[in-house]
């Protein structure tokens, strides 16, 4: 079988991409080793970054009736991330399973005429200057003009690109349980860490809460099970209560380390997801993380295949994506490690020091940008404001045909295959060139236009 484009791994990342892909009229396959679906997942939360994304491509709406709403994060005590005033449609923090975002996803890609393989395990590649080749356990091999890694942390297309995963594990032991509360918590998101422990207890909005706790006093294997009584214990230490814990249909241990691969582009490869990047759960921006990245690199993919990117596009997917894997890497870890502060004093410092740097406007809306996505920008490429429109039309929904989307009252031919042209609300002479995944790639006087499209369009 041969495809422009193979992606190897069918989670929420390598869903995106297939989507974004066969949308643009490109041939994909998607490999999964998994013989079906699973409803049993340790991501949870959707930030305000990735529900924009996920607008653009017709899905917020319906994502967002999922869970519950969270438009403030309260770590520590007394330390407050205030998402309500973040310049978003969606400013808020979504609590939901994992399988609600992949299960959108996947019925997306698969309408758009993205192929599903699933039981194919993967086992190496080869590549030339024209293609990829890939092999499966089964003896099997197929072709791809181009390959991408989606497949976890544990990747078998970065093992087989030969490229290491430097880093560290930072916490052993972590614990995940989806309950119910006979007595749930007043504040919609609960957190809080006492030095030798901490938990989380966040609802689904369905009367299921998933709580994530760790108990530096019972360090024990992942193979270890989880049970009601641990869970019950660690959250009566950190919180005071066990907010009632009766009943669980899921409990998880896991370890959690921070590593990212050096290069996210190897030849005809790529890497994207945890594949490339895997750091603490703290802030819950693992799968976003993962999401905007194949939000980054499907169009770049789609206009290389089609044959009119400008020269060097690909190579900006690692330049772009790769800094922001590091941030995120840097601030989950910064917050996983506060959380495990020890001491009384040092706890009473974080707290203060924490709580007053939150009270400072500029301060707060950086926190709130970085750990929201709404905040993350690229070189010469700011994100897109949701763009009111004539008609009633929004900018997002003018992203969802896959196009660039120029924003201009003026008059324009052409390009008709991967340009939409819309006209602002209100005409203030200046034009806007929104890439297909939401950032801004040029804004001049409209005048303008005309001459600078070619730079980006062919």
């Amino acid at each position: 079988m041969h495809s422009s484009i193979a992606i190897i791994g069918a989670g929420p990342t390598g869903l995106l991409l297939a989507g974004d892909l066969a949308q643009a009229g490109v041939s994909v396959t998607l490999y999964e080793r998994r013989d079906s679906t699973s409803n049993l997942t340790r991501a949870f939360g959707v930030h305000a970054r990735t529900l924009e994304l996920l607008d653009a491509r017709g899905l917020a709406d319906e994502i967002a009736t999922t869970g519950a709403h969270i438009e403030a994060l309260r770590l520590f005590d007394r330390i407050r991330v205030d998402l309500s005033r973040l310049p978003s449609r969606f400013p808020y923090l979504l609590i939901t399973p994992q399988y609600h975002v992949e299960q959108a996803l996947e019925e997306r890609a698969v309408k758009a005429g993205a192929t599903v393989v699933r039981g194919a395990r993967f086992t190496g590649l080869r590549q030339d200057d024209e293609r990829v080749t890939l092999d499966f356990d089964d003896g099997s091999t197929a072709t791809a003009d181009y390959v991408v890694g989606t497949d976890g942390v544990h990747s078998a297309v970065r093992s087989a690109l030969g490229l290491p995963f430097p880093g560290k594990a930072v916490l052993t032991s972590i614990m995940l349980a989806d309950v119910r509360l006979a007595n749930p918590p007043a504040s919609a998101l609960a957190v809080n860490a006492v030095g030798d422990a901490f938990a989380m207890v966040a609802p689904f909005g369905d009367g299921w809460f998933r709580i994530f706790a760790w108990d530096r006093r019972n360090q024990v294997n992942d193979q270890t099970p989880v049970t009601l009584d641990e869970m019950r214990a660690v959250t009566s230490r950190v919180h005071g209560t066990d907010f009632g814990i009766t009943e669980a249909r899921w409990l998880s241990r896991f370890h959690s380390d921070e590593r990212q691969a050096p290069r996210y582009r190897v030849g005809r490869v790529f890497l994207a997801g945890d594949a490339a990047h895997v750091h603490s759960p703290a802030g819950g921006q693992g799968m976003n993380t993962g999401l905007q990245d194949a939000a980054n690199l499907s169009w770049k993919l789609a206009a290389t295949v089609q044959g009119w990117a400008p020269e060097g596009l690909l190579d900006t997917y690692e330049a772009e994506r790769h800094p922001v894997g590091k941030l995120v890497l840097r601030s989950s870890g910064t917050l996983i490690r506060l959380a495990m502060v020890r001491s009384r004093p040092a706890r009473w410092l974080r707290n203060t020091v924490g709580s007053g740097l939150l009270a400072v406007p500029p301060v707060v809306r950086r926190a709130a940008g970085v750990i929201s996505g709404v905040g993350i920008t690229y070189p010469g490429a700011p994100r897109a404001a949701d763009l009111p429109l004539r008609g009633g039309e929004r900018l997002y929904e003018a992203l969802r045909e896959g196009k660039h989307v120029l924003v201009t009252a003026t008059s324009m031919q052409g390009y008709g295959d991967r340009l939409r042209i819309a006209a602002p609300d209100v005409d203030s002479g200046v034009a806007v060139l929104v890439r297909p995944d939401g950032y801004v790639a040029w804004q001049g006087p409209a005048g303008d236009a005309a001459k600078v499209l070619p730079r980006f369009l062919s």
